[in-house]
């Protein structure tokens, strides 16, 4: 896929942070965007934004979600970065239901449209980006259980990646990690607020500890890299940071 012009492009989590980025950047290469989110009223004023773009309000954790969204366009690109927000407390201080927020979201919603697209399946060529993150190699002590959620991401993405080439479908999958907390989001926000308090100090001087920092935008331009030159990047897991993208050894 040499480019993304033309191309049909849908993004799971449009309707904020990163995922909105994302949709920016699509737009920008010239492809048929299909934003899917939950907020509605977010997914409309990011259509009046960029004329074009179709948008689709659902919940991507539903069991019927990935057949609808298939159904309104067909993807060349899959990008799933729609995610809760985990609690921000250390792991005595949470129920079960709390802990396991990020594994019934965005853990499902992977393991749901991944294995969609190897049983449709979808066209050879074309992708599937699990967006991940950073606390899956690093850890995440007061997020509960969302470094392990992120983590399982990328066993799917490297898991649908072997039945691919058992299958000899041509789709390829990855997982796509941003190395570190990004401000500039609501998740990001809460994180640095969540791990200041926790740490007793500011959220300026949380901010200031982080070196590398990746941008939304910068998450962006490794989808296209992804996505437009993969035969670059051997294997499927990745890490985007603000030196770039590198793989996962």
């Amino acid at each position: 896929m040499a480019t993304l012009a033309s191309k049909n492009v849908v993004i799971i989590g449009a309707s904020r942070g990163v995922g909105r980025a994302i949709a920016r950047r699509m737009a920008a290469e010239g492809a048929h965007v299909l934003a899917v989110g939950r907020n509605r009223a977010s997914l409309e004023q990011l259509a009046s934004e960029l004329p074009g773009t179709k948008t689709l309000a659902l919940d991507a954790a539903a069991e019927a979600a990935p057949s609808r969204v298939f159904a309104a366009l067909q993807p060349d690109l899959l990008v799933l970065c729609g995610g809760a927000i985990p609690p921000g407390r250390p792991i005595h201080e949470l129920t079960w239901e709390e802990f396991a927020i990020n594994w019934e979201m965005d853990v499902r919603l992977s393991f749901a449209f991944c294995r969609e697209a190897l049983r449709r399946p979808l066209s050879p060529g074309a992708r599937v980006i699990v967006i991940s993150s950073g606390a899956a190699l690093g850890g995440s002590p007061i997020s509960g259980g969302y470094a392990g959620a992120k983590r399982t991401q990328m066993f799917i993405a490297n898991y649908a990646q072997k039945e691919s080439d058992r299958l000899k479908l041509g789709v390829r999958f990855f997982a796509l990690a941003p190395a570190r907390i990004m401000p500039d989001t609501e998740l990001g926000q809460f994180a640095v607020e969540s791990y200041a308090g926790y740490l007793g100090i500011s959220p300026a001087e949380f901010v200031d500890g982080m070196s590398s920092r990746q941008t939304p935008e910068d998450v962006a331009n490794a989808i296209v890299q992804l996505a437009t030159n993969f035969t670059d990047y051997p294997g499927s897991v990745f890490t985007v940071s603000g030196e770039g993208i590198a793989p996962v050894q």
